[in-house]
């Protein structure tokens, strides 16, 4: 992570991918050459939508190549392969193990799997439609692929098996009292997920030996489910607020909408995730899963059936309380997202290129206006 950063906060280096990189990368820097952040009008007579939204669409299409990226290896293992998402043959083990927690995962894993798929490529054949500048990551799909039965051996954009998964959205979604749009934190519902590294997916066959293990695996699985969608939730109502053109905003809050419908049934399942300990065979690292309606667990904060917001500040503390989406704020809402994965060691692997990449699309995004 300190390496990345350190690569990402290089600012020359970036600038110099942008210039001399992005062709072999597939598509060229926002902006560069195009002069599409330049000019002030909100609405083109010709058709063209205001750089500011082309600027957040293409940040909105990365996340989502980079979702169907993770989403597309969890239906390989666990999800249904079918014409509709193709690729894999799926893991019996896992795929049980899944089914443990709810017997329909394996058709929610398929249809968020085909929901991204849908999103990114919408989105870049609007912008095409639009003479805007689309995005295509093939360039860096260079990650190693498990070795576990049922993957496909193609490269990677993202990487599942060193995962640092911040599970506070459990807490933060029951609070009554605190939004972190004021600053609030909130516990991890499971703490040793935030710690250390772990794998969500089995890395070899060897790993499916062992039920307890498998269940572990899963279980990972769910609980990030549920992160990287109440991570798209926020992302997509905090960069609704930037957009200048009414149909852009009715693409991001059509396309928002099904971001919240994956975020309520992952934060259900993860509800569901039987309690265990496990201790990963190749790392030695300890996951816990508790008992979230048991002490010290338990109560409003950790009930596994309050799977709706509850109401909550918003604004001003001096409002009545809401039940809303949170995180909203849109001040710097692209860089938070592309640190929040990076922080997962989602992109574990990557190149310097890569989070150049990443981080300028972000800026881009967060440097967008209202024009009107």
């Amino acid at each position: 992570m300190k390496e990345n950063g350190n690569e990402m906060n290089k600012g020359s280096n970036r600038r110099n991918f942008l210039k001399k990189g992005m062709a072999a990368a597939g598509m060229a820097a926002v902006g560069a050459g195009t002069g599409l952040l330049t000019g002030t009008k909100p609405v083109f007579a010709d058709g063209r939508i205001d750089p500011g939204d082309a600027a957040i669409l293409r940040f909105l299409c990365a996340a989502e190549l980079l979702e169907t990226d993770l989403w597309q290896q969890y239906n390989e293992f666990g999800g249904i392969q079918d014409s509709e998402v193709p690729g894999g043959s799926g893991s019996p083990a896992y795929t049980q193990a899944l089914a443990n927690i709810d017997d329909d995962m394996a058709q929610y894993i398929h249809d968020n799997t085909q929901d991204e798929m849908t999103h990114e490529v919408f989105i870049n054949a609007y912008l095409a439609s639009k003479g805007a500048q689309t995005v295509n990551l093939d360039h860096f799909r260079v990650l190693p692929s498990s070795q576990a039965s049922g993957a496909q051996q193609i490269g990677r954009l993202t990487n599942l098996t060193e995962l640092s998964i911040d599970t506070s959205w459990y807490t933060r979604y029951r609070s009554a009292n605190k939004n972190p749009d004021f600053g609030d934190t909130f516990p991890q519902a499971v703490p040793t997920l935030k710690t250390g590294r772990h794998s969500s997916i089995p890395r070899t066959d060897a790993e499916l030996n062992d039920p307890n293990h498998v269940q572990a695996l899963a279980n990972t699985a769910t609980f990030h489910f549920a992160t990287i969608e109440q991570g798209g939730t926020s992302l997509y109502a905090s960069l609704a607020q930037r957009v200048t053109d009414v149909e852009v905003l009715r693409v991001v809050l059509s396309i928002g909408g099904t971001e919240i419908m994956h975020f309520q049934t992952w934060h259900d399942d993860a509800g569901d995730a039987p309690p265990l300990t496990d201790v990963d065979p190749i790392t030695g690292e300890k996951v816990v899963f508790p008992d979230l309606n048991a002490p010290p667990f338990g109560g409003p904060l950790f009930q596994t059936n309050l799977i709706m917001p509850e109401p909550t500040i918003f604004l001003s503390r001096n409002f009545p309380r809401c039940s809303i989406i949170r995180p909203t704020a849109t001040k710097g809402a692209a860089l938070g997202a592309a640190k929040f994965l990076t922080e997962m060691n989602l992109f574990k692997g990557q190149s310097p290129a890569f989070f150049a990449l990443l981080f300028e699309l972000a800026e881009a995004a967060d440097a967008a206006r209202r024009g009107f």
